[in-house]
């Protein structure tokens, strides 16, 4: 069993300016690295909040490009449209105009044949016989032509959206991804004595 040792022993032992001044320098010590851990977190919030203002601008600055790339997709097909319109109207008109050309003279030819086989000679009516199958043989042809030649083919505009463009809504399932790294703890903390300080002061047991 310790036997417990005179109070007045130990008061004799303690060495007051020394262990006052240890102390002193541990509590100062330790109260710096509190401030300074203190400081450093204080100063990642805010390295935090620069970080994610950062990134959402990253992230706005990314969708305003994605923004202008496909303005400029939709932009460029919907020009390309136009212009295949265009071209195919203007085909189609030109083809338009030569039919109803060769349909008037059709009516014309009509209109004369039905005068002809009332007011006509037996002569006036074989040339006009000939000349009307002359002209009705050439537009016969000429329909026939115009069909084997693939020029009465209906024609549409079709759209093909690019895959790849059709593959964004499919595989995209986010803008990115948000991640949080660590780092060792870097700052230097000042060292205490730890158990070293138990030996100023001492024991009341043998």
């Amino acid at each position: 069993m310790q036997e417990m040792k005179p109070l007045s022993d130990i008061l004799k032992q303690v060495k007051p300016s020394a262990s006052v001044q240890l102390f002193e320098k541990d509590l100062k010590d330790v109260k710096e690295n509190f401030e300074q851990i203190i400081k450093y977190l204080k100063n990642s919030i805010k390295t935090n909040k620069c970080q994610k203002t950062k990134a959402a601008e990253q992230i706005q600055s990314m969708r305003k490009s994605v923004d202008e790339f496909l303005n400029k997709l939709e932009k460029d097909i919907i020009d390309d449209l136009e212009s295949k319109q265009v071209k195919l109207k203007s085909k189609m008109n030109t083809l338009l105009q030569q039919l109803k050309t060769q349909a008037n003279h059709i009516s014309q030819l009509q209109s004369e044949f039905s005068k002809m086989t009332q007011y006509a000679t037996g002569l006036q009516m074989y040339a006009g016989l000939r000349e009307i199958e002359k002209t009705t043989s050439e537009a016969a042809k000429y329909l026939e032509d115009l069909k084997s030649g693939g020029r009465l083919d209906e024609v549409n505009l079709e759209l093909n959206i690019s895959t790849k463009l059709q593959s964004i809504l499919k595989d995209v399932k986010s803008f990115g991804d948000i991640n949080i790294s660590s780092h060792p703890f870097t700052l230097q903390l000042k060292a205490g004595r730890k158990d070293q300080a138990q030996y100023l002061v001492p024991t009341l047991f043998n």
